[in-house]
């Protein structure tokens, strides 16, 4: 079954499936088996899920057109071709997940079922960091209003990412199969491998999967400089053993992950180790009355931070050492339960335990940073009960609706803190911030509803129309309330943005709620598909948006920060077109795609712009498929970024153009696959790019961080 199932109407093949098939590039392993292919969606729109679904086991196929994956080592780039999506830059496989310029917390972000919160003050491990692109199997990107069953605590939309499920023989029989690759990159000697390999019967399953992935400083287009702190290394293990009995499946994956490194340009530390380690598991089950899907999930996390060579490096007496240690358990439960031949019903209920600890080692030596330990975050806990309703009703052959309704309990509290001295003068303004947050009540109890309602009507054979309303509801995380330190320092350590600010918690904060309403409408050739063309209006008003407002000034000219509720607005239109130039036997299928992503958003209170929404932007390319041949020519055109948010001092950058080449060919069960970024070798700077402060570090020229130059690079996979 495709992803199409997400929708608001009974699931249909192709695009009357709900809306526009978009490119989203990506990479899943395979097998010889017709349950392994691969299945990917791409954004599904304020109505729409559009799916991707592979056709064999190296590409994915949209209308027909078989896609090759991408070089890159970060999950994010899973959708990066797709409507509304953008990524805030970060580590090599780090960056923060866009949709519909609601970024990072906003955006609920589940790997195989699981929800997980970044555990760091600058959030360096971000959900999608956990789990490489070879081992994904189907990716949903869901903007605007999302379904209440895969959308609680979150503004902007959902994305979920899952690995395969197991794999079975036939009656009988024993499979072996399994699937390797390697890549290079050019730009900074990246490189990279991965594998997997199961063995199963009918009834039992047993696969280990496995990556590596590699890369040094990248360097920019034009003068080719040196982008510090950009390099990475990342390990990532998983063992997966499945039961299958009639109707009914369940599978539990073991896994680890190890990153020794990885820079982050826009941070003034970098990540100096990173263990996650894992237990995942997962039943599904059909009945006569209908289908159950169970998780449980246990998760810990074991996160160092100080500076790796580009910005000075560390020892026992340099540096500054931060440590975090978090616990993530949960489950998750689903009932889809039919009411007739027109009308089902979905019934959840869902929780999620995230305990944390945040604390700062002492520094020998140093009368700044000691003689004691700093605690951050202390015995920290963010514990989320969710229930939810949702009724998908299909009134007519061609009138749907969708009606949900959602409940989450959000409990959150932690323990008392310290500074590095309680008697130091260049630690009184943090000794003072203690004292004040100790004395305080610290716990807090949101109780959060969101709402949605969904239609979705096929006018004509041509033409479908989906639009709608959700009010959505996100508590704040444990930094936007807890984190107390009033320092110069050490609110310098805190904040995600990359802008190099400082930023200070709020214990006053309330959870934000937004109103968001859009609708979408596709016309497109009922006959073959021939061409389509998508357009998405949307806005969203946000009561209570957290935001900032300036409290003090940093000695580099940038701010000191407190998170603040504020009201505010995002508007914005997403488009997308395709059409079908050529179909012949001497010349294969060509054809044409464009895609183009404008988006507002205000402050109505600094009345500034919010931070880092995305310039215009848009995508136009060319693909073409011929026997075992596909190849691809496309033109990325990003506007200059004008409208900007002053209060967080963020940068202006020049718009550009890049153009990029690939292609890809299969020869049995190999696959050759080898593109050229950036052709051009164009110099540019990342709109969501922030501050490129390991370069500042090194040369006191404060600058946005610049993008990568030409990259020629090459992957060779096989299966068996």
């Amino acid at each position: 079954m495709s992803a199409m199932a997400q929708t608001t109407q009974p699931v249909v093949s192709g695009a009357d499936g709900g809306g526009a098939v978009t490119q989203v590039p990506a990479m899943a392993g395979g097998a010889k088996s017709s349950t392994a292919m691969k299945m990917m969606s791409a954004v599904r729109s304020s109505a729409t899920v559009t799916g991707i679904e592979s056709h064999d086991r190296e590409y994915l196929s949209v209308n027909g057109i078989r896609v090759p994956s991408v070089h890159s080592a970060d999950t994010t780039s899973l959708f990066r071709r797709s409507l509304g999506f953008s990524t805030y830059s970060a580590g090599g496989v780090s960056a923060l997940p866009v949709l519909n310029g609601f970024a990072d917390d906003r955006v609920a972000t589940i790997v195989d079922g699981m929800r997980i919160e970044a555990a760091c003050p600058n959030h360096m491990n971000p959900a999608l960091s956990y789990i490489d692109p070879d081992s994904v199997s189907k990716a949903v990107a869901t903007a605007g209003i999302t379904p209440v069953s895969i959308g609680g605590d979150s503004l902007g939309g959902t994305i979920e990412v899952e690995r395969r499920d197991p794999l079975f023989a036939e009656l009988g029989k024993v499979l072996v199969t399994g699937r390797m690759r390697g890549d290079y990159r050019s730009n900074g000697g990246g490189s990279g491998a991965s594998g997997s390999m199961t063995v199963a019967n009918d009834l039992l399953s047993l696969r280990y999967s496995g990556s590596y992935s590699h890369a040094s400083d990248y360097h920019t287009g034009g003068d080719g400089k040196q982008v510090r702190s950009t390099s990475y290394l990342s390990f990532n293990h998983a063992v997966t053993a499945g039961l299958k009995k009639d109707n009914h499946l369940v599978a539990i994956t073991f896994g680890q992950q190890d990153i020794p490194y990885e820079g982050f340009p826009n941070q003034y530390m970098d990540m100096t180790n990173n263990r996650s380690t894992y237990v995942n598991g997962k039943y599904k089950g059909d009945f006569d009355w209908g289908t159950l899907e169970a998780r449980g999930f246990w998760q810990r996390v074991d996160h160092a931070m100080d500076m790796m060579s580009d910005k000075g490096g560390h020892s026992s007496t340099t540096g500054m050492p931060m440590d975090t240690d978090s616990r993530t358990a949960g489950y998750t439960l689903k009932a889809t339960i039919p009411l007739g031949r027109n009308h089902t019903l979905r019934l959840g209920s869902e929780f999620e335990h995230n305990g944390l600890n945040d604390w700062w080692p002492p520094l020998v030596g140093s009368t700044m940073m000691g003689p004691d330990t700093f605690h951050n975050i202390n015995n920290g806990h963010r514990d989320r009960l969710g229930h939810y309703v949702e009724w998908n009703a299909q009134w007519l052959p061609r009138l749907s609706t969708e009606l949900g309704f959602r409940n989450d309990l959000v409990m959150m509290n932690t323990g008392p803190v310290s500074p590095y001295s309680w008697t130091s003068m260049m630690s009184a303004a943090d000794a003072a911030a203690a004292q004040k947050f100790n004395a305080a009540s610290r716990g807090r109890t949101d109780t959060n509803f969101d709402v949605t309602a969904l239609a979705h009507w096929h006018a004509l054979d041509s033409l479908m129309i989906e639009g709608g309303y959700a009010r959505k509801t996100r508590s704040p995380n444990l930094y936007e309330r807890y984190a107390w330190a009033q320092g110069a320092m050490a609110t310098s350590m805190i904040g995600w943005s990359g802008d190099g600010n400082g930023y200070v918690g709020n214990l006053k904060l309330t959870p934000e709620v937004a109103n968001t309403a859009s609708f979408t409408v596709t016309w497109h050739d009922p006959v073959d598909h021939a061409w389509e063309v998508k357009v998405q209006p949307y806005y969203t008003y946000t009561h209570h948006y957290i935001n900032v407002v300036r409290i003090g000034e940093l000695t580099n000219g940038l701010s000191k920060l407190q998170f603040v509720n504020h009201d505010a607005q995002t508007y914005g239109i997403n488009a997308s077109a395709a059409r079908q130039l050529w179909k012949t036997a001497a010349f294969g299928t060509g054809e044409i795609r464009a895609n183009v992503n404008w988006v507002r958003g205000q402050d109505l209170v600094n009345h500034s712009g919010l931070y880092h929404q995305m310039p215009t932007n848009g995508v136009v390319s060319l693909h073409e498929t011929f026997e075992n041949w596909t190849g691809r020519v496309e033109v990325t055109l990003v506007k200059s970024k004008s409208t900007v948010d002053w209060i967080r001092n963020e940068p202006r950058t020049p718009g550009y153009a890049l153009l990029g080449l690939g292609g890809s060919y299969r020869w049995r069960n190999l696959t050759l696959d080898a593109s050229i970024e950036n052709v051009c070798n164009q110099k540019y700077y990342l709109p969501l790019g922030g501050l490129s402060l390991g370069d500042y570090k090194a040369t006191g020229v404060l600058s946005p961080l610049a993008g990568m130059g030409r990259s020629f690079n090459l992957s060779l996979s096989a299966s068996f």
